[in-house]
């Protein structure tokens, strides 16, 4: 489960090309310290990683991040659209996430339900498929499913998925505007910030015997986070796990 951690790379200044974001973001990242049971900024990471080729009318709010197995990729919508999403990938050579780069550039959500909420964007790769999660409106812990199609290059409802998960037995102060999920090669698990703090996460993990994801199923109910950053992002979460380390992001774009 925990691993050995990824070489730290020299990161590579980037320049912004007209018709791209004016300012530069850069995610800060922590990984899983078995030791604390903690997620530790810097620990087995880069710090700050560069986020690079950003189109003007990137949505900074709304983000996901995974793993596939190969690439750390990283998305976001763009801005007044609940159906176009960005998509990025790292680039060692470079030390920055880049728009584009290995990925279909946009990526379009078919078959959305009228009442998503696109707000609260999860996605995560289980090494079949690659999964999004939004919202559902007035049932903060349900969450529609959706997956990709290579063949239509679009993220489909209910598409080899179950069409609504439900989270169980979260505690009364989970603060359902943050969250974030993940595939660990064992486990689809689901995590939510708690209301009014920044250091606090609580897990969940999928039982398949339910169909349901439960609070503290296989999992350690309660994780810290450590020395992150005080940023706006904040707020938006993203987490992966890159089959050896847990990975917490919060970027710092808004």
């Amino acid at each position: 489960m925990w691993g050995t951690g990824i070489k730290r790379l020299f990161l590579i200044p980037i320049l912004l090309l007209t018709g791209y974001a004016a300012s530069a973001a850069g995610l800060n990242q922590s990984a899983f310290n078995a030791s604390s049971q903690s997620y530790e900024y810097g620990y087995r990471s880069i710090p700050n990683v560069s986020i690079a080729g950003a189109p003007a009318d990137t949505d900074w709010k709304r983000s996901a991040m995974l793993h596939d197995g190969l690439d750390y990729r990283l998305y976001f919508f763009k801005k007044g659209s609940e159906s176009i999403l960005y998509q990025f990938a790292f680039n060692p050579d470079r030390g920055a996430y880049e728009h584009g780069y290995k990925s279909i550039p946009v990526l379009k959500i078919a078959g959305a339900p009228n009442d998503i909420d696109s707000r609260r964007l999860m996605m995560l790769h289980d090494g079949s498929d690659y999964r999004l999660y939004m919202g559902r409106q007035g049932r903060p812990s349900a969450f529609y499913q959706f997956s990709f199609n290579p063949r239509t290059s679009d993220y489909e409802f209910g598409r080899n998925s179950i069409p609504v998960v439900n989270i169980n037995g979260m505690p009364g102060d989970t603060d359902w505007n943050r969250t974030a999920m993940l595939h660990d090669g064992s486990d689809y698990r689901f995590y939510a910030m708690r209301a009014g703090s920044n250091d606090t996460v609580y897990q969940a993990a999928f039982n398949r015997s339910s169909s349901r994801y439960e609070y503290g199923y296989q999992s350690i109910k309660t994780l810290r986070i450590v020395g992150m950053p005080a940023l706006r992002g904040l707020a938006d979460p993203a987490m992966l796990h890159d089959r050896r380390n847990y990975r917490l992001y919060f970027h710092d774009g808004y």
